[in-house]
């Protein structure tokens, strides 16, 4: 294999480098530790490999790694020691005669790849990334795509590997490696792709969780959404309610600081450091528990509107009435304590707001301003928003703006962003992904499909168009205004899915954007609600 493109891939620097750092500490301690206490069973297993044919007790297959670099990755054999075994086809199916009686065994369960943690302690793989491939498959790769995988270690386990567990299942003996470069390889590339963009340190950990899940038989049959590999259980408990519930404790624990400062001029309180600790910790674990149960950390805060302030008000009332509640049945609500307890909570409470909001705070008062004084629902032609970036932003600002909001009304948004899945944003829910908008069309009875992500997909913009001419939705492209202002947009090249290749083809929003104009797009909006009201 000619591996020079790979060995000349230039070494981007990584900005994730406290992840990165993280990760690889988490995965010296985890390969070291399992080595040490499993060597006994790696024992038993070498023997029962001598004891069930003649050859080696090791694999080691050639595999390209990080940036190209190719070293040697190690597994339990499981083939016979046979010239067929090395000249055969590199993929594996579950009918290969080259594998033994007990090779059947250490393959179904996965104990063929324990040696890899030797690989991980020495750097070579990580626990998870993408799976190493052989060398005379990745000089099959489209070089972008080979850029971005090999971007990273490959891993012991990764979503792709996830998802494919029952790969040999799938294929057959007969043309294993044709099959398996047709439609295999290219959904596996595209999960390998996710992962990378997506990586995270909690995003790793919801990848072990699922392998070891799956292991077990009576979940091993169970396939989990393509969304909940990347955002799964751990990265949305992280996410969305530890990071919150930290921030909470930090905004609690200056609230009562500031507080017993402001109190202390008329009568010293003392609680000290440890006191105030004590009683942020219980006001912040209490206010957690009850956003979780009115739903405050489903929302998405950069992108929310004024009206989800509500429930964060209602959650800090009902908080500091438990916290008052707590303080009288522990013999402990004096003047003193009450006052303070009132008076952090006031600053509690617009801390929170300043740390939810920030910059979007005047913005979403506005907009729930705007969308009050909106007419009846009905009346209005139904608005499908594709996008949630800073266009689809603008976009959903200016359909919201009262000369347009009584002739048309937001259903919602949507994106293939898993980490926005069912949040609020901008006021709307996000509803669903590009696969869904078939049915979202039915089931919201949209006229208008507003096109307002700039880095679309070939594929995804064929569907749209295929939708937009069988369903006679009005399709309208909206421009990267703001890409454009700032002189940082780069035209994007698509990439087809269905190929794994990128075409040199200009987005049809980069085409759009020296073809429309703000005040154009306007234009249309208003001849689509003229048109209506005709």
């Amino acid at each position: 294999m000619d591996n020079s493109i790979y060995v000349s891939l230039p070494s981007i620097k990584n900005e994730m480098w406290l992840n990165n750092f993280i990760k690889r500490l988490f995965d010296i301690l985890v390969s070291l530790t399992v080595l040490i206490l499993l060597s006994p069973f790696y024992i038993f297993i070498a023997i029962a490999i001598k004891r069930d044919s003649p050859g080696p007790v090791f694999y080691r297959g050639l595999r390209v790694g990080r940036h190209g670099t190719q070293f040697k990755m190690l597994k339990f054999r499981t083939m016979f020691e046979t010239e067929e075994s090395y000249s055969g086809p590199k993929v594996t199916a579950q009918d290969d005669p080259r594998i033994t009686p007990l090779g059947h065994w250490l393959r179904d369960t996965k104990l063929n790849e324990f040696p890899q943690f030797w690989n991980v302690l020495k750097g070579e793989m990580s626990l998870v990334g993408p799976r190493p491939e052989d060398p005379s498959l990745v000089k099959n790769w489209p070089t972008n795509v080979a850029k971005e995988v090999l971007f990273v270690r490959p891993g012991i386990t990764s979503p792709a590997s996830v998802l494919y567990r029952n790969e040999e299942n799938i294929l057959n003996a007969k043309n294993v490696l044709q099959k398996y470069l047709k439609e295999l390889s290219p959904d596996k590339l595209r999960l390998d792709q996710l992962y990378v963009r997506y990586r995270s340190f909690w995003l790793d950990l919801d990848v072990i969780l699922w392998t070891a899940l799956l292991l077990i038989p009576k979940i091993k049959a169970y396939a989990p959404p393509e969304q909940l590999l990347y955002v799964g259980p751990i990265s949305r408990f992280i996410q969305r309610y530890w990071i919150w519930g930290v921030i909470d404790f930090v905004v609690a624990f200056v609230s009562i600081g500031l507080s017993e400062i402001f109190l202390h001029v008329f009568e010293p309180l003392n609680l000290g450091w440890l006191g105030v600790a004590k009683m942020a910790f219980r006001f912040s674990l209490i206010f957690t528990f009850i956003n979780i149960t009115l739903g405050v950390n489903r929302i998405k805060w950069p992108k929310a509107t004024a009206w989800n302030a509500v429930r964060l008000f209602v959650g800090w009332f009902i908080s500091t009435a438990m916290a008052l509640l707590i303080h009288f049945y522990m013999g402990d609500a004096t003047l003193q304590k009450v006052t303070l307890i009132l008076v952090a909570s006031f600053i509690f409470l617009s801390g929170c707001v300043i740390v939810r909001y920030r910059s979007q705070l005047i913005f979403s008062i506005l907009s729930r301003v705007i969308y009050s004084r909106t007419g009846s629902q009905k009346a209005r032609e139904r608005v499908l928003i594709v996008g949630t970036g800073r266009t689809a932003e603008h976009i959903a600002w200016l359909v919201n703006h009262p000369t347009y909001s009584r002739r048309f009304q937001v259903v919602g948004f949507v994106d293939d962003d898993f980490l926005s899945r069912d949040l609020n944003i901008y006021g709307t829910k996000m509803i669903g992904s590009y696969k869904d908008i078939p049915q979202l069309i039915q089931k919201y009875d949209v006229g208008i499909i507003l096109l307002a992500d700039n880095r679309i997909t070939l594929d995804n913009y064929k569907l749209l168009q295929d939708i937009s001419f069988t369903t006679l939705v009005k399709l309208i492209v909206v421009p990267d205004v703001f890409g454009a202002l700032q002189n940082l947009f780069v035209t994007p090249p698509f990439y087809s899915q269905s190929e794994g290749i990128a075409e040199e083809n200009n987005s049809p929003c980069s085409y759009c954007l020296g073809k429309y104009s703000r005040l154009e797009i306007e234009c249309q909006i208003e001849e689509l609600g003229s048109n209506k009201e005709d």
